[in-house]
């Protein structure tokens, strides 16, 4: 049988026209026609009436923060349950990224941590840059909370919202919440250009700032004049075109995963020992990966023992994302809490999801998971 992917591309004969529209435009280079359609639909998509297509979700991040202003040895608030590239951008700026444990009920940041941390840093005249926001796994925290405390701070917010187009929290799509926000279009992505990002931002100023920062920051003249810092950031015609074609059938992707999700649920909670990762009240999840926790003691074996088992039938599953404050290269950041995202990773399991998973694939998923337990209900 045919490998099973944890979550690959799932390209139609929609992309494929679009491709081929800008391959015979001969718009090959960075920047055309779909790149701008691009921006503006997926802008439209999440609400906002501005976007800059970059070549990465990590470049957007890149980008975010320098404008919002994090300037070298300023602090930012990012949750240590994330992807490292969320880190890695802060540090891109010569800031420094002090990482925050998770709240249990949501796997994202832990509002009430940030809040106490905003409240001790203004007593003593030393507030963070910014605070970085991620909607892990397309879940995504309390915005209403959390926007209310950094604005109340003077903080700017940006949403790291890679893993979340088509989530919405509180009915505002993901993606539309502080001074910008930042999503990937990464291979595993429920969208892909193969690579590629995109920074959003109710902010006509803020997102032309940051194509004139992608774009090498090259002055509005004939010849090549640069007075600023710019970076090569921008996204191609030809990627963009590709990503138009899978934004125009999100809302089936979207539909997918969410039912995939909801078998896995009905089909593995009966076995005991597998809580389903959790959403906030009122989050709709595109549930961009279907992620569990396993109780050794309850299930009968670890997260490590499944993924083993699954390996051994070529099915692909990851642990959850190893928290930021247990990797070396952040082991000397400093971090608020900690211990429920060390919990997240060690019981946390990433099972196949992507929209092109057959039931008959996910019945052998299934499947292993009921005979490692022995089918004991």
């Amino acid at each position: 049988m045919a490998r099973v992917y944890l979550s690959p591309p799932d390209p139609g004969p929609e992309d494929r026209e679009l491709l081929l529209d800008a391959f015979d435009s001969n718009w090959l280079a960075p920047l055309g026609p779909h790149v701008d359609a691009f921006e503006r639909e997926l802008a439209r998509r999440v609400g906002l009436e501005h976007g800059a297509a970059l070549s990465s979700g990590t470049a957007a991040l890149h980008l975010g923060l320098l404008l919002v202003g994090v300037q070298p040895g300023d602090d930012v608030l990012v949750p240590t349950l994330t992807f490292v590239a969320t880190a890695n951008a802060v540090r891109y700026v010569g800031a420094h990224p002090v990482l925050v444990d998770v709240d249990p009920t949501t796997w994202c940041l832990d509002v009430g941590t940030v809040a106490d941390e905003l409240d001790r840093r203004a007593r003593g005249g030393r507030l963070p840059a910014a605070v970085v926001s991620v909607d892990l796994y397309g879940g995504g925290p309390d915005y209403a909370d959390l926007a209310t405390v950094c604005a109340e701070f003077e903080v700017p917010l940006i949403e790291d919202a890679a893993e979340a187009l088509g989530s919405s929290f509180g009915g505002r799509p993901a993606g539309s919440f502080g001074h910008c926000a930042v999503f990937s279009f990464n291979g595993n992505k429920i969208i892909t250009t193969s690579g590629g990002g995109m920074l959003v931002s109710s902010s006509a100023d803020l997102v032309e700032r940051a194509r004139f920062l992608a774009s090498q920051a090259r002055e509005p003249v004939v010849h090549y004049e640069h007075i600023e810092l710019g970076y090569n950031y921008r996204l191609s015609n030809l990627l963009a075109a590709l990503g138009r074609g899978q934004l125009g059938r999100l809302d089936r992707r979207v539909a997918r995963r969410r039912a995939i999700f909801e078998r896995y649920r009905s089909a593995l909670e009966p076995l005991g020992g597998i809580e389903m990762a959790p959403v906030g009240p009122g989050v709709e999840s595109n549930r961009w990966l279907t992620c569990l926790l396993i109780d050794p003691g309850a299930f009968g074996a670890g997260p490590e023992d499944v993924r083993r088992a699954l390996e051994a039938m070529d099915i692909e599953s990851r642990p959850t994302w190893k928290p930021l404050h247990l990797q070396a290269l952040y082991a000397d950041a400093p971090v608020l809490g900690g211990g429920v995202a060390e919990r997240v990773f060690e019981r946390g399991l990433c099972l196949p999801s992507g929209s092109s998973l057959t039931d008959a694939d996910q019945d052998r998923v299934v499947g292993a998971l009921t005979a490692l337990r022995g089918g004991r209900p």
